[in-house]
């Protein structure tokens, strides 16, 4: 006799809905209504996408946080029942609602660490797809996460598969990780080349399809920075035992080594969707009908060591660590403005670096922060990267 097995509905919250993670993971609620509902909707400018999600999937909860959109949402959602708030107190203040038991944070930067933190606060999981929060403070949240009951569950790629790696493996018998990189769109330009791209060149990524800031930092390779500093506090690795490889391809999407040589490796298609299902269920597989790897498609996969002469910003994910503290804080923030900067046309793709390490050098140092410490070194860094870019 066949027995049906009743699939109890996971409630969640999306924090950057209308993004590349935010509209992939509203797929997969669509796609699977009996496994997910989603109940709060967040998002940061984009108040016309933002309402048509919320007619679509009827949370009881849509926050915009750009507050001059707010007029807009609550007069289109309030006839359909649906609680309307904004800014960004409003979105860390519903992570201590008690109708989700999982956030996916798929907001870009700084603006993820304050509603992670709440959320941990309030026992919830996280899908983490803001690799800014771990950047940032990463010892704090390595702290919460202690006296929590929150699980975190890597969405990012990278990460997903190393997670996916470790699986029924012993922690004690890891050598290394190996995180992969597409190498982005200048991978295969000389040093010289780079002083000339332009936001076109850098905006046309080979392989992914994100947001405007994550394509700028897989250009700069900051973005491998950032997941070399995640996988530091998401897998209690020091970064000596974390390596970057350029891998043009994406198929295989990070490897873990281990005590014996063995290496176990992620492969598939670079689609974001299979990361996030993994994610939302717990680390158990969901089925799927998106696209398939058939591995014959693929005459050979290349693998080569990542130029950091070239590429100076992934280099910073060591520094970083090297003096803990809120050095990644202030290399994220700085990041963050001279990214803008140079989408807005007012420095060079090569002045990135510059602005990120001069700001480095040039903003308070704290070394055993608290949360109070990473808010003022973020806004003393942001104050300090604007100034140095002024003078470029």
């Amino acid at each position: 006799m066949d027995l049906k097995v009743t699939q109890t509905i996971k409630n969640i919250a999306i924090i950057g809905s209308t993004g590349s993670i935010g509209t992939q993971t509203l797929d997969i609620a669509r796609q699977c209504p009996d496994r997910f509902k989603v109940t709060v909707l967040a998002a940061g400018t984009r108040v016309n996408d933002l309402i048509e999600q919320a007619r679509i999937h009827r949370p009881a909860l849509a926050i915009i946080a750009d507050q001059s959109k707010y007029a807009e949402l609550r007069d289109a959602l309030s006839p359909l029942g649906i609680a309307t708030a904004a800014g960004a107190k409003a979105i860390a203040d519903a992570m201590e609602r008690d109708d989700f038991s999982t956030v996916v944070t798929a907001t870009v930067g700084y603006s993820g660490l304050e509603p992670t933190i709440r959320a941990i606060r309030a026992g919830k999981d996280i899908a983490l797809a803001n690799k800014e929060t771990l950047v940032v403070a990463g010892e704090l949240i390595d702290r919460l996460l202690s006296a929590s009951a929150s699980r975190i569950l890597p969405v990012d790629s990278e990460h997903s598969a190393i997670y996916q790696c470790l699986v029924g493996e012993d922690p004690a018998t890891v050598d290394r990780l190996i995180i992969t990189a597409s190498g982005g769109p200048f991978r295969n330009h000389t040093k010289e080349q780079l002083a000339d791209v332009t936001v076109a060149d850098a905006l046309r990524h080979p392989n992914w399809s994100m947001g405007n800031k994550i394509t700028i930092d897989s250009a700069t390779m900051m973005n491998k920075a950032f997941e070399i500093i995640e996988a530091r506090w998401l897998f209690g690795l020091e970064a000596d035992r974390i390596e970057p490889v350029v891998h043009p391809q994406s198929i295989i999407h990070s490897m873990v080594q281990f005590c014996d040589g063995a290496v176990k490796a992620q492969l598939g298609i670079p689609d974001m969707h299979l990361p996030i299902r993994y994610a939302l269920g717990d680390a158990t597989r969901i089925d799927s009908h998106e696209r398939r790897l058939r591995i014959e498609d693929y005459a050979s996969l290349t693998f080569f060591r990542p130029d950091m002469s070239k590429f100076p910003c992934l280099g910073l994910a060591y520094t970083a660590l090297e003096h803990g503290g809120t050095a990644a804080c202030a290399i994220n923030a700085a990041n963050e403005v001279a990214v803008a900067a140079f989408l807005a046309g007012r420095i060079r793709f090569t002045d990135i670096y510059q602005v990120i390490e001069q700001t480095r050098m040039a903003t308070t140092f704290v070394p055993a922060p608290g949360y109070d410490d990473y808010v003022a070194v973020n806004s003393e860094a942001r104050a300090k990267a604007d100034e140095i870019i002024k003078t470029l």
